[in-house]
């Protein structure tokens, strides 16, 4: 299993994601237009050889399957974890990326897509707003990795102030292994192993 987890945009994506890259947009939907997403989108789409973006609460499950066959990496984007997992979830995208990612498929996340691969998103109820999905009452997340990233932890990232980054982890750094990343950061995990880079 392969992971690239960041808080947003790594220095040197484009040693990681390469090839057919599948980037799942739903957390961002809502805010396609803003700075953050289209630099992402375009980040993303440069370090790629083909680039398919696609949003999974829009997409048949045949079509998604099709799409995540056909993919070299599973890239998740940045924006609201609760709508993202909610998204990802309601489809059975969820279960999908899984399987793909523990038969060997890279999946790559930032900020909303990294905290999505740990165990719980419960910890983004302080960064982000869990009514925006009101149907998701079960936070468990992909579980892909024992930690819970905490990403803009350098507490200087719009509406990520340090105050935000000190009350998730005074909340619930005991209850999970949370993980703190500056943009720029990413833990990045192959065959059981795990390193900041």
């Amino acid at each position: 299993m392969t992971l690239l987890l960041a808080s947003y945009l790594h220095p040197h994506l484009g040693k990681y994601v390469t090839g057919r890259v599948l980037y799942i947009d739903d957390a961002a939907f809502a805010m396609r237009q803003a700075p953050f997403a289209q630099e992402e989108l375009q980040t993303v789409g440069e370090a790629a050889e083909t680039l398919v973006t696609l949003t999974v609460s829009q997409t048949d499950q045949a079509d998604f399957r099709r799409e995540l066959e056909l993919a070299d990496c599973i890239y998740v984007a940045g924006g609201e974890t609760f709508r993202l997992l909610h998204a990802l979830r309601s489809t059975g995208a969820d279960q999908l990326i899984i399987n793909a990612v523990r038969d060997g498929k890279l999946y790559a996340g930032s900020s909303a897509g990294a905290i999505v691969a740990g165990p719980s998103i419960e910890p983004a109820t302080v960064m982000d707003d869990p009514s925006v999905a009101p149907e998701l009452t079960d936070y468990a997340g992909l579980n892909l990795t024992d930690f819970v990233a905490v990403p803009h932890a350098q507490g200087t990232t719009g509406p990520y102030p340090i105050t935000t980054i000190s009350k998730t982890v005074e909340e619930y750094g005991e209850e999970w292994k949370l993980l703190l990343l500056r943009d720029g950061q990413a833990l990045y995990v192959d065959n059981e192993n795990s390193m900041l880079v």
